[in-house]
């Protein structure tokens, strides 16, 4: 049995997959990532030395994967927009699990509807800042930029990007901060982190669609992310674009899922 869905049935922190990947354009395979991060959970402990907590005293929830189409992504935002919602009308904080990147928009679009001051934290390889990709504006290529078009340009920073396009590059350097930099910007302000897992290295983690040399190692990303969900008010967040198919090791499996698992107990310490 998966670790996370052997935890409490109960808790403020609720974990919801996404298997879609219907506009991924390199390497297909991130529908399989939210059951594999489950699967691959089962073998780790639930105790995390670096954070001195323990899983096993956490509550949150596992609800499963949604059924989404494939194909056109609207529908499929719109089920993840409305899933996200009703657990934001019930005072609960999302940990969605890609699933390709665009999946998070619908998670954006919900928690925005509940905190309109909202800002956004981006994790990834890739800046995401397309207008469009091969025609298409709902794309794992612009899923930030379509966040701009939300929110606006101020209201979101990055962190980690080494790759865009020539056109993308002057906003990239202007959302560019580190995570002191981050955790001042955001103020008290409520804030959805997006995690893209292609942000560390492919020699740590080659099991994703689109891998980029050049990246962080994982103790890099596993503290980035500790320090940035204990000083934000983490509105939701998501871990995004595992495609266990392209590792057959298994490894980036169980690197993205003791990543889910340092997120979870994050989460738990900061609402304590």
């Amino acid at each position: 049995m998966s670790r996370f869905l052997a935890a409490r049935d109960q808790g403020r922190i609720c974990l919801v997959g996404a298997p879609f990947d219907s506009t991924t354009s390199y390497r297909p395979g991130a529908r399989f990532g939210p059951d594999e991060i489950r699967r691959a959970s089962q073998g780790l402990e639930t105790f995390s030395p670096e954070q001195e907590n323990d899983l096993e005293d956490c509550d949150f929830t596992d609800m499963g994967d949604l059924e989404l189409p494939f194909g056109d992504p609207s529908p499929a935002l719109a089920m993840i927009e409305a899933t996200i919602g009703e657990l934001m009308e019930q005072g609960k904080i999302p940990l969605l699990l890609g699933g390709e990147h665009l999946v998070s928009l619908g998670a954006i679009r919900a928690v925005t509807g509940r905190f309109p001051d909202l800002r956004i934290v981006h994790l990834d390889a890739h800046a995401d800042l397309r207008d469009d990709y091969l025609g298409q504006r709902l794309s794992h290529a612009s899923v930030i930029r379509r966040a701009v078009d939300l929110l606006g340009r101020d209201r979101i920073r990055q962190f980690g990007i080494r790759s865009c396009t020539r056109e993308e590059y002057p906003l990239v350097k202007s959302l560019a901060a580190d995570v002191p930099q981050i955790i001042a910007w955001a103020g008290g302000s409520p804030c959805y982190l997006t995690c893209d897992l292609d942000i560390l290295d492919p020699a740590v983690f080659p099991g994703t669609g689109t891998p980029e040399p050049g990246g962080i190692s994982f103790q890099a990303l596993t503290e980035a992310l500790v320090r940035l969900i204990g000083g934000l008010r983490i509105a939701g967040m998501d871990v995004v674009e595992l495609a266990p198919n392209m590792d057959t090791t298994g490894v980036s499996s169980i690197t993205a899922a003791k990543i889910v698992r340092e997120c979870i107990i994050a989460l738990c310490r900061r609402r304590s």
